[in-house]
């Protein structure tokens, strides 16, 4: 592994998690194979009724176990959910890098595609270091919208903050603002005010660099990791605003 991706993946493998909640909660594994062959592993929850299905592509920390609540709040939304665990991360196999993950992110897309879910059915939804992957694959690939939360705009940009004027000299790669214009579909941008691990400007960076059609949800007194239970009852209220009009423009 790259020295330098130690400070990048903070992966949490088996047995490590709440894997007890798969049950809990009736989530299927999905067991996937990536195009330079390692195996993948992922929850599925089905949604009753969903025209619609989520790729939802996690941050760099932990595993699937750790995003359930996540969701079951897309599900409430409307929409079928896969969590994939990248290589390296939870039942997976193999070691995390950056052409790895948008591997594995094209595994669990062509999965929904196999599964039934045409291009524009498919939602790529992507939370802290996964808003890079996803808006790699809808930069190139077909979907129906895009949904980023806390998004930075380049790995070298959040090394600037860190370390200023030298730091994007050593770390390189995940450069979302330079693939973000090419993604036409509705674009959904949360970001927390309080964010103190991406700062809202990363977000907002995105935002800009992005094309119409935008929107852009700051969320007030949220940080990086409580996002979700900030934003409340509204999380699934805009979701669903955006499949429907996602979903409107196939008719």
């Amino acid at each position: 592994m790259n020295p330098l991706n130690r400070f990048i993946y903070y992966p949490m493998c088996y047995p490590e998690g709440d894997w007890f909640l798969q049950g809990r909660v009736g989530a299927r594994d999905v067991r996937l194979r990536t195009a330079d062959n390692v195996q993948i592993d992922g929850w599925w929850f089905a949604g009753r009724g969903s025209e619609v299905a989520s790729l939802f592509l996690h941050g760099n920390a932990g595993n699937v176990t750790h995003r359930v609540d996540h969701a079951l709040a897309i599900n409430k939304a409307g929409s079928s959910v896969l969590i994939i665990d990248y290589r390296g991360y939870g039942k997976s196999q193999g070691t995390p890098d950056e052409v790895g993950l948008y591997r594995d992110a094209d595994a669990g897309y062509d999965w929904l595609v196999s599964s039934g879910f045409s291009p524009d059915m498919l939602v790529l939804h992507g939370e802290s270091l996964g808003t890079a992957v996803a808006t790699e694959v809808a930069s190139r690939r077909r979907c129906a919208a895009l949904v980023l939360e806390s998004p930075f705009a380049s790995l070298a940009s959040m090394a600037n903050k860190v370390l200023p004027f030298i730091g994007g000299a050593f770390v390189h790669g995940f450069d979302t603002v330079s693939r973000i214009g090419n993604v036409r579909v509705p674009k959904l941008i949360i970001h927390g005010e309080a964010d103190e691990i991406v700062p809202i400007s990363q977000g907002r960076a995105v935002f800009n660099a992005a094309k119409q059609p935008k929107t852009f949800w700051p969320i007030r007194q949220a940080g990086h990791n409580d996002l979700l239970y900030a934003a409340g009852e509204e999380y699934a209220r805009r979701l669903q605003m955006l499949y429907q009009a996602a979903t409107a423009q196939r008719r």
